[in-house]
């Protein structure tokens, strides 16, 4: 059966990597742990994952934050299931549960990203009624 666990430890927190690099793969094993610690640290990250029969199906990041525009928000920085364990509803667990979790805290919102490429993702959101609500605009500061 699959639970829903953060993963905190170093140890944990490396099961995790086989499945983020599939979303952020510009990722290095050797110093994901350590990165993921560092968020923790300065900006309260939070790494979740749906874990089955001791694999790793489904990771989410997120934050708890506020701003002027949003009020208090749960961001979620990263929602990745493994390419091989889709449509399996790993996702929608954890939705539910970080969901779940923002409005346990009282919060006003709920707030994702989603790369433009990544329509599986989008269709997925909708279907979940979210709504797209801005664009976002980046810009590289350093080569």
């Amino acid at each position: 059966m699959a639970e829903i666990k953060f993963m905190a430890t170093d140890s944990d927190i490396m099961e995790t990597f086989a499945v983020m690099k599939q979303l952020r793969p510009h990722l290095s094993a050797d110093e994901y742990a350590a990165q993921i610690k560092r968020m923790q640290d300065l900006y309260g990250y939070k790494l979740l994952a749906v874990v089955e029969n001791n694999r790793v199906k489904s990771v989410a990041g997120y934050r708890l934050s506020e701003s002027l525009a949003w009020g208090k928000y749960l961001y979620v920085d990263d929602l990745i299931t493994d390419e091989n364990s889709r449509a399996n509803g790993y996702a929608a667990l954890l939705l539910d549960w970080l969901e779940a979790e923002a409005e346990k805290c009282g919060f006003d919102q709920f707030h994702l990203d989603s790369g433009v490429h990544r329509h599986d993702a989008h269709r997925f959101y909708l279907k979940r009624k979210m709504k797209i609500s801005s664009h976002h605009f980046q810009r590289t500061l350093k080569p």
